[in-house]
């Protein structure tokens, strides 16, 4: 049984609250949706899929956090299996692998290192994970090359003063949340039940 939330009328906002009246994040607007004590650990929600929704809101702006809202009832009654938790979290380490990493690699102009990490098979337990290693920590070393891009795109994107530039660092913003609402999506649909 669920509480009643105006969803229109709803606006999701940054970290934790006191209370409703207060204002709400998406996993304490699970909470309240679900009739669950007021907090953003609803145990009726997945805890993997809890974690990077609470970190993701937070890093929104005001406007694109609203994008999370649909959620809100999709995500009752997702805590799953230990199973399940396990694969959510391995697809999530695998969107930050092969998803994030290689967007913030090509927007520094790494396009080797996006290249070699996009090429990684998918990340589903420690084995593939393993093998992925080598080629993950290749693409974090901060040799001289690296280092001076990084900066040069670190300096770019946080005075944004170059129209292109800025045009860049949006259109990555928006393909990477696109991303991570499939991903989102994904874990949802993650139903492993405990083998018997």
């Amino acid at each position: 049984m669920t509480r009643h939330l105006d969803r229109d009328a709803l606006k999701l906002e940054s970290s934790s609250h006191p209370s409703p009246e207060d204002g709400m994040c998406i996993m304490e607007a699970v909470a309240y949706m679900a009739h669950e004590p007021f907090s953003d650990h609803p145990s009726c929600a997945s805890p993997v899929i809890a974690a990077f929704l609470r970190n993701w809101n937070d890093s929104l702006n005001d406007e694109d956090r609203q994008m999370l809202k649909p959620y809100i009832p999709k995500l009752i009654g997702t805590a799953g299996s230990p199973e399940a938790e396990n694969r959510r979290a391995w697809m999530a380490l695998d969107w930050l692998a092969r998803a994030q990493a290689v967007s913030w690699l090509r927007l520094a102009k790494l396009e080797e290192h996006a290249k070699a990490i996009e090429g990684l098979d998918e990340i589903r337990d420690s084995a593939s994970a393993e093998a992925a290693t080598s080629t993950l920590r290749a693409a974090s070393k901060t040799d001289g090359d690296y280092s001076a891009k990084y900066k040069a795109a670190y300096a770019a994107a946080k005075e944004a003063l170059d129209p292109v530039v800025d045009s860049a660092l949006r259109s990555t913003v928006k393909e990477l949340q696109q991303s991570a609402l499939e991903l989102l999506n994904r874990m949802i649909a993650v139903r492993v039940e405990v083998s018997v």
